[in-house]
């Protein structure tokens, strides 16, 4: 994101932190679809992802001078916070939800099948993984910005999406073959 959108969420919290609520209205309608789409793809819940999302927004409301705009955007820092509270969770909790109940999909509706099978697919992968197709292939994080979130090197980004996409790739053409070789019989 240029400088501009950078100026503009430090500007944002900067207004906030001196009594201005209606800069931290514009903070959440701007990053909270982010946050919530995170925590959904790496919960599997949309409850989850809307008590993720709560979280981390009453924890901005409580640590605003956290955000470095020389650091990075509002979106992955935000992202990165969302993070800390997954794994919190998953510490406290330790297992996780699937994703979708496929006992909902309509058969008839193609589309939504091949949802539920690609988040399917998507909660089976280990969370390093996950978490950089959350990032990376659903929320456009740059590998620079998934990196700096996930705190690690855009080499160690680029690896892990590339092992996530080869999983993803292996196991939706085993569910193909398989699909396949059921209507065959």
């Amino acid at each position: 994101m240029p400088e501009d959108a950078r100026r503009t969420s430090f500007d944002l919290l900067t207004r906030y932190r001196t009594g201005d609520r209606e800069a931290f209205g514009e903070i959440y309608r701007r990053h909270s679809p982010g946050v919530y789409r995170f925590a959904l793809c790496m919960t599997g819940d949309a409850t989850r992802a809307d008590e993720v999302t709560q979280d981390v927004f009453v924890w901005l409301v409580r640590h605003p001078a956290g955000f470095d705009a020389t650091r990075g955007e509002l979106g992955p820092y935000l992202a990165g916070v969302a993070r800390k509270f997954l794994q919190r969770r998953q510490r406290e909790e330790r297992r996780w939800a699937p994703i979708g109940d496929e006992a909902t999909v309509d058969p008839q509706d193609d589309a939504q099948a091949e949802m539920t099978i690609l988040r399917s697919a998507i909660a089976a992968l280990p969370p390093r993984y996950r978490e950089v197709v959350a990032l990376c292939d659903i929320e456009g994080f740059t590998y620079d910005e998934a990196a700096r979130t996930l705190a690690c090197a855009p080499g160690t980004v680029r690896s892990r999406l590339h092992r996530a996409r080869a999983f993803l790739a292996a196991k939706l053409q085993a569910r193909v073959a398989s699909s396949k070789a059921g209507s065959l019989r």
